[in-house]
């Protein structure tokens, strides 16, 4: 999230003034006023895609869980396993209801082992840190939103971008790792996460700061390619790389394993909130599933059309779109468990039409890799966010690692502390990245955040 200043009921990030300045198409989105586009939905797209975007995205939550339960209190909250967390780690994870649906998908950063951070989708907030508040026993939770902006560099020219900016070395910060440094001056938190399907970093930084930090971001990356990029070309890059949106793809009524993300659920580990109830369902099969779509006719899948077998509604379309990569109509669907075998065909009622659809594997879009990356697989780690298991869950979505996001709403810091989860970095001295050494923790599969 952000500072809290509002017009009317919506609130505002603090780089408003910078997206109307940038000739943003400003829309409502979850009680936030936020940029959907500035040249076109299509040419932001393609611009992460071959260059590099620049994303605010603010509004979502940081929620910190500290003191000496801190660890007990993640691990009772969320599906996976949160003693793999090092130092400097994150993890994809999911809050869970007692009956199994999904409270919010979140990422979790072990910053010590009584310091974690969730940070949580903006819609979710206030209900994520009741969630939280509510179930956290004897650790102490605070919400730093409001002190918090995140602006999100990605693309395959983000590297390149950010490095001179930071004496942070990024070939060594991995894929779900994260380090306090300085960029461009300014002490900030740098994650190497996403939610587009392309390698990036997530900076994290005072919510004073965050105009500063994007003024610079642009600046350096302008003879690069880099572009403001609004909400909707964000839409479009996190659905063909198949990452959950919560309100789509996942909700209060539908369970991780039926949405493909049972690799992000430790049903053999430590207890969590709505264990029971997904070994009950793990046990008996989940009665419908999230699969890929690849439309055969003309058209556009949206949000709530039926899916159809032989006339007769068998599921539901939760995303679509028509592929700025590709060239063609995908969607995401939630379908009948019998029929989410790739290959199957079914159809879509759009506007009164069936239009003919394929269930196909997803990620729809994989980033194209090194030659020289055609190493021996890393080993299996379940930190990553789900683009980083397609190949397992197909033809499920590959899962986000939902967009980087932590929440909890407790008594504001003061001002003069803005921000404790970037702490401020001596003039000449960054902080050496002492958790990037090699440590006994299984290294995540290089790919999408």
């Amino acid at each position: 999230m952000s500072e809290s200043s509002t017009t009317g009921t919506l609130a505002r990030t603090p780089l408003y003034d910078e997206h109307r300045a940038l000739g943003a198409r400003i829309v409502e989105f979850g009680g936030w006023e936020m940029p959907v586009s500035y040249r076109g939905i299509m040419e932001e797209h393609k611009a992460v895609r071959t260059a590099a975007g620049l994303f605010d995205v603010s509004h979502m939550g940081e929620i910190e869980v500290l003191g000496p339960h801190a660890a007990a209190t993640c691990q009772r909250l969320t599906t996976n396993d949160v003693r793999k967390l090092a130092n400097g780690h994150v993890q994809y994870t999911l809050l869970c209801r007692e009956d199994g649906g999904v409270v919010d998908d979140v990422t979790l950063y072990r910053v010590n082992d009584q310091r974690y951070v969730f940070c949580v989708n903006a819609g979710n907030i206030a209900k994520d840190l009741a969630w939280i508040q509510e179930h956290a026993g004897e650790a102490t939770i605070v919400d730093r939103s409001q002190a918090t902006a995140l602006i999100a560099l990605q693309g395959p020219a983000a590297r390149g971008i950010l490095a001179p900016l930071t004496p942070l070395p990024l070939d060594r910060l991995k894929s779900f790792r994260f380090a306090r440094s300085e960029v461009a001056g300014l002490p900030a938190l740098v994650s190497r996460t996403g939610y587009t399907g392309e390698d990036g970093f997530e900076l994290f930084v005072d919510a004073p700061r965050a105009v500063a930090l994007w003024t610079a971001l642009l600046a350096a990356g302008r003879d690069a390619g880099l572009e403001p990029i609004g909400l909707g070309a964000r839409d479009t890059l996190r659905l063909e790389a198949a990452l959950p949106l919560y309100g789509h793809e996942l909700d209060e009524s539908t369970s991780p394993l039926a949405a493909g993300l049972g690799r992000w659920v430790k049903l053999d580990g430590e207890d969590f909130i709505g264990r029971g109830a997904l070994l009950h369902e793990q046990e008996r099969g989940a009665p419908r599933k999230l699969v890929g779509l690849a439309l055969r006719g003309p058209g556009i899948a949206r949000q709530g059309y039926p899916i159809t077998c032989e006339g007769a509604q068998v599921g539901v379309v939760t995303s679509g779109t028509h592929s700025p990569t590709l060239g063609s109509a995908v969607a995401l669907a939630y379908v009948a468990a019998a029929l989410a075998a790739s290959g199957a065909a079914l159809a879509v009622e759009i506007r009164g039409r069936a239009v003919p659809v394929e269930v196909i594997p997803t990620p729809f879009y994989r980033r194209p890799r090194p030659a020289a990356a055609a190493a021996p697989a890393a080993p299996e780690s379940t930190e990553g966010g789900p683009e980083q298991s397609a190949a397992e869950a197909n033809p499920a979505v590959a899962a986000p690692a939902a967009e980087p996001e932590l929440d909890d709403e407790v008594p504001a810091p003061p001002s003069d502390a803005s921000v404790e989860l970037v702490e401020e970095v001596p003039a000449g001295e960054p902080p050496a990245p002492a958790h990037l050494e090699p440590s006994t923790a299984p290294a995540p599969e290089e790919g999408e955040s």
